[in-house]
């Protein structure tokens, strides 16, 4: 990937160098680097005070720092805040993380060096893996994570193998200071994670589909009349219609309620993405720096906040977990014959076998572990820094959370995949299913490549675990119509 302007570094671009893409800079790009930083020194040489750069932080803005310590002092801002420990962000998300932060220093009130941007485009080229926390962070911006990166850059934090930085940059006038602003972390997690929120949204479309088709439910609650006014719900409508396919006759009047109310829950879900997406784009085109070069001035900002991604981030994790809350009852009327018309508990030989009755209860299980500590992790705001007003956005916070819930999802789409194959088992070979669209039954198909062809009672645990690979690397990532709500492409 060749990046010309900062824009091109948008959020779909940072998912592909998270999955592996190189990156190189313009020579144009780089040449407006240096004009911006020129105008950068020449503020500087004013000697007016600015924060960061001839002053300390925090609580001690009020103390300058002398002439000849400024050179060291914009590296030694990342010693005493690099008090982060495992566990580590894994190497996807600390190579968006570093896309990221590259993207929001690019912007000319930032002023960096073009050589900056170059030592962390080649940061993407290295194998290594900075060790930068997942957790822990707790201040108004992301001062902690990012003291761990950059003191991976100037060779004075570690890789997670414990190695260090084989060329160690030395940041200049006020880029220590612009690396520790804003929250380039948690922009990356979310970006991921809204890509990671739509994988999922597809799979359980397939999912949904095929617990309609298979107990010859009503289509009713999926005419396209029904989404006027909802462009969400619209495109998924016409998403289970497709896949599910025409039922003639089906076998009740009603569909149960967790059926009907699946084409809304997930549509609810598509929205909540959007609207991160939307966080995320206002943030990657933000003025995220503090101070900024404004006016051939500095001024001090609030760049830092992190607040609306992460009241965002807390809204995907209700909309994901309503979502798991309503998978987990789907599955339960899978096990009852009124609805599947199958065996009990979709067992072979009920009584004698136990069937799919505790694939529920795990499902169950953790559903409520997750909605327990459903409270917005958005709020909670202390005071730190010696009793100077600190208010926290604990994005950080809310990405972890959010990505705990899809796990949740992941989960309870993974043993409704069981239960399908289960009751398809049950029916016969599976060669011989008809029911559903050909789509529809393909991507069943390949699901039901890794699981037992046998219905009898068996370890289920172990397929569980194989269907949620399979999840996990992309698996019905083209269900979903090419647009602003497909996934970018199959996550690693």
């Amino acid at each position: 990937m060749r990046v010309d302007t900062p824009s091109d570094l948008d959020a779909a671009a940072v998912v592909r160098v998270a999955d592996g893409e190189p990156l190189s800079l313009s020579p144009g790009l780089l040449e407006r680097l240096a004009a911006s930083r020129a105008a950068t020194l020449d503020a500087l040489a004013s000697g007016a005070r600015v924060y960061g750069v001839n002053t300390g932080m925090g609580s001690q803005a009020g103390l300058a720092v002398g002439t000849g310590d400024q050179a060291s002092f914009q590296g030694d801002l990342m010693l005493a805040r690099a008090v982060g420990t495992a566990p580590w962000l894994d190497r996807r998300t600390v190579r968006a993380v570093v896309a990221v932060r590259l993207r929001t220093l690019l912007e000319p009130e930032v002023g960096i060096s073009p050589e900056l941007a170059t030592a962390l485009a080649a940061l993407l080229d290295a194998e290594a893996q900075p060790a930068v926390p997942a957790t822990g962070n707790g201040a108004a911006g992301e001062i902690i994570p990012l003291a761990h990166l950059g003191g991976y850059l100037t060779g004075r934090s570690t890789a997670v193998d414990g190695s260090a930085h084989p060329a160690p940059y030395t940041f200049g006038a006020k880029e220590g200071v612009a690396f520790l602003q804003g929250v380039p972390v948690a922009t990356a997690r979310a970006t991921l994670l809204a890509d990671a929120a739509r994988l999922v949204v597809a799979q359980q479309l397939v999912v949904v589909a095929g617990e309609v088709a298979l107990t010859r439910s009503p289509r009713d609650p999926y005419h396209p009349s029904l989404a006027r006014g909802d462009a969400e719900q619209a495109e998924v409508l016409s998403a289970l219609r497709a896949l599910a396919g025409p039922e003639p006759s089906p076998r009740m009047l009603q569909a149960p309620v967790s059926f009907r109310v699946s084409g809304p829950a997930l549509a609810h879900l598509l929205r909540s993405v959007t609207r991160l997406d939307e966080a995320v784009e206002r943030l990657l085109v933000g003025v995220t720096t503090s101070p900024a070069l404004v006016d051939g001035g500095f001024v001090g900002t609030a760049g830092f906040d992190g607040f609306d991604l992460a009241a965002s981030l807390d809204a995907v994790r209700v909309a994901v977990l309503h979502a798991a809350e309503v998978g987990a009852a789907r599955l339960h009327r899978m096990l009852d014959p009124r609805v599947s018309g199958r065996a009990s508990q979709l067992s072979p030989e009920p009584g004698r076998q136990a069937g799919l009755v505790a694939l529920h209860k795990r499902v169950v299980g953790l559903v409520h572990e997750a909605r327990r500590g459903a409270a917005p992790a958005s709020l909670g705001a202390m005071e730190t820094s010696q009793g100077q007003e600190d208010v926290q956005s604990f994005a950080l916070e809310a990405a972890r959370a959010a990505s705990d819930a899809l796990d949740v999802l992941r989960d309870v789409t993974a043993c409704e995949l069981l239960a399908l194959h289960q009751a398809r088992l049950l029916d016969g070979p599976l060669e011989g299913a008809t029911y559903g669209s050909e789509r529809l039954q393909m991507v069943l198909r390949k699901a039901s490549e890794r699981l037992s062809p046998s219905a009898h009672d068996r370890v289920l645990g172990s397929e569980v675990s194989a269907i949620d690979d399979l999840l996990r690397v992309g698996w019905a990532c083209d269900i979903l119509a090419p647009g602003r709500h497909a996934p970018s492409r199959p996550p690693h």
